[in-house]
């Protein structure tokens, strides 16, 4: 089973950029859309339907932003779970879509970014501090199965950004010491980093690059979207990658193959 996950940065966007051509020529099972800014209602049928796939959206109160989405395989048995987590202000955001499908308890999250200043920080934070009680309380026959996906808008490791000292330095969120502390408690919570866990410490892969100073073409990037599974199902991981050579927003697509 195909997984990706792929902050479209506007699902109209990649539309006229070319994604009904990348669901034919990756034939992907499953596909976590995070940044989708908009609502189902804006969208043609044949853009929630492409052939071949079915569709479930969370969308945020505001329009144009946020927002998240899944696309999956006609063939495949899909339950949508919810698209909340119980807080209204992180639910009323369109972050999350939480789904059954085979024996996997799928978390799609578009976690939010704190570069906008110190309200969207403190945000940031308390939505991290929420995402994990929320792991904690489930039942531990879900936990086993539990795979989270998306972008989390934070490089955990040194490795996983190519400007370290500077971005330590500047203080930049997304590389923040109590962010990067947070991705070390999250995996103690039995979750791996599925790219680290198939690639070990393979150098200079990222998943988004900024549009200024032709930072892509430069390979200056960051990784900070993510498949995080839990111990118990790592023997099914097959393969996981990003492939960086897909365009059509400033991030690239992440995959997993599972048995």
């Amino acid at each position: 089973m195909k997984l990706v996950s792929w902050n479209v940065n506007g699902i109209r966007a990649v539309y006229k950029k070319g994604f009904e051509k990348f669901l034919s020529s990756e034939s992907p099972d499953i596909v976590c859309l995070q940044e989708t800014k908009a609502w189902p209602e804006q969208l043609k049928e044949e853009e929630l339907n492409p052939i071949g796939y079915k569709s479930a959206f969370s969308s945020a109160e505001k329009k144009g932003y946020s927002g998240v989405a899944v696309f999956y395989k006609e063939n495949l048995k899909v339950e949508i779970v919810g698209t909340s987590i119980g807080i209204d202000k992180f639910d009323s955001e369109g972050r999350f879509i939480i789904f059954k499908v085979e024996d996997y308890l799928i978390y799609n999250i578009y976690f939010p970014s704190g570069t906008s200043g110190d309200i969207r920080q403190t945000y940031k934070y308390e939505f991290l501090d929420a995402v994990c009680e929320h792991i904690k309380s489930l039942p531990k026959k879900d936990k086993k199965k539990v795979i989270v996906c998306g972008d989390y808008n934070i490089c955990h490791k040194a490795i996983d950004i190519h400007h370290p000292d500077k971005a330590e330095k500047m203080e930049m969120s997304g590389f923040l010491p109590d962010e990067r502390a947070w991705m070390d408690q999250f995996s103690e919570l039995g979750f791996i980093d599925s790219f680290r866990y198939v690639n070990k410490d393979i150098k200079d892969k990222y998943s988004w690059w900024s549009y200024r100073a032709g930072a892509r073409g430069k390979n200056l990037g960051w990784r900070i979207d993510y498949f995080f599974i839990a111990e118990a199902i790592k023997e099914r991981l097959k393969d996981a990658y990003i492939k960086s050579e897909i365009l059509g927003s400033d991030h690239a697509p992440i995959f997993i193959d599972l048995s």
